[in-house]
């Protein structure tokens, strides 16, 4: 498979585990796995070098530490944390950092909006739907995966590997 098409995988993925979390709550462990998988196969036929490879593995592995302690501190759930570190996986270090900004700015924009909205009765013909009266429940978290994959589809066109691909 051609590294550019690989490419495609990574946002169809974000924008899926996006989809699933503001409809279910949950991201399930088969996009993390999948990620995961979609960047060793990138990493071979995209030639990326074992030196690039360690620092990308370095990125995912850091992100997990990190994530998986505010999991265990009951700060984010599960699905998040996992998220996480497969996207910095892909991000890489060289923006990690600008990832987890834009993240923590749009899940703060999100968690906000919800607020707002859970103030207010939802509209009849919203009000319906399942997955809406769930997420108008004061009880229920935020699904932060919405905050987590708009950042990565900002960030990765400005990552090394991605500039890596496009033609000279």
């Amino acid at each position: 498979m051609n590294s550019i098409s690989l490419l495609v995988v990574f946002p169809f993925l974000m924008a899926y585990a996006a989809v699933r979390d503001l409809l279910t709550m949950l991201i399930p462990n088969t996009v993390s796995i999948a990620l995961v998988v979609a960047f060793a196969a990138f990493a071979i036929s995209g030639g990326l070098g074992w030196d690039v490879v360690a620092w990308h593995l370095g990125a995912g592995l850091a992100a997990l530490a990190v994530t998986f302690t505010l999991f265990a501190l009951g700060y984010i759930g599960g699905g998040d944390a996992k998220l996480v570190a497969a996207t910095a996986l892909w991000i890489g270090f060289d923006q990690l950092g600008d990832y987890l900004i834009i993240a923590s700015l749009a899940g703060g924009a999100l968690t906000l909006g919800l607020l707002a909205i859970r103030a207010h009765p939802l509209p009849f013909a919203v009000a319906r739907l399942p997955f809406a009266l769930h997420l108008h429940d004061a009880k229920t978290g935020v699904p932060y995966g919405i905050a987590l994959a708009l950042s990565a589809l900002i960030v990765l066109p400005e990552t090394a590997i991605w500039l890596r691909m496009l033609p000279a």
